[in-house]
């Protein structure tokens, strides 16, 4: 039930950075739970291989250049989800940070429960 929250919540906020930025754009709700779902599929499989193959230049950067993968990850969704546009790198990066915000002042991105 936890996940299935999780999932709705991230939806939700999808949609919201999509309408707080002018340079993207959300078919609509559905779309934005999807764009959700294959954002964390993303992130979760294919940026910990970029992370690692970039790490030099991490690390020159001091961690900045982190902000940059994280904006091709959204690019890279934008590129496979029809209903889902970003305009650019810059856009990409601020609604990947807005995103991120979003997850960690409502606390659902990897809080753990206590009984």
């Amino acid at each position: 039930m936890r996940f299935l929250l999780s999932i709705l919540l991230n939806g939700l906020f999808v949609l919201i950075s999509a309408k707080l930025l002018s340079g993207v754009a959300v078919d609509g709700y559905v779309t934005a739970i999807i764009v959700g779902v294959v954002l964390g599929l993303v992130n979760a499989f294919i940026k910990p291989v970029l992370t690692i193959l970039t790490l030099p230049i991490t690390v020159v950067t001091l961690g900045l250049f982190l902000l940059v993968i994280n904006g091709l990850m959204v690019l890279a969704v934008d590129a496979l989800i029809p209903g889902f546009a970003v305009d650019g790198l810059l856009w990409a990066i601020g609604f990947s940070l807005l995103l991120t915000v979003l997850n960690a002042v409502l606390g659902i991105s990897d809080r753990k429960e206590t009984k």
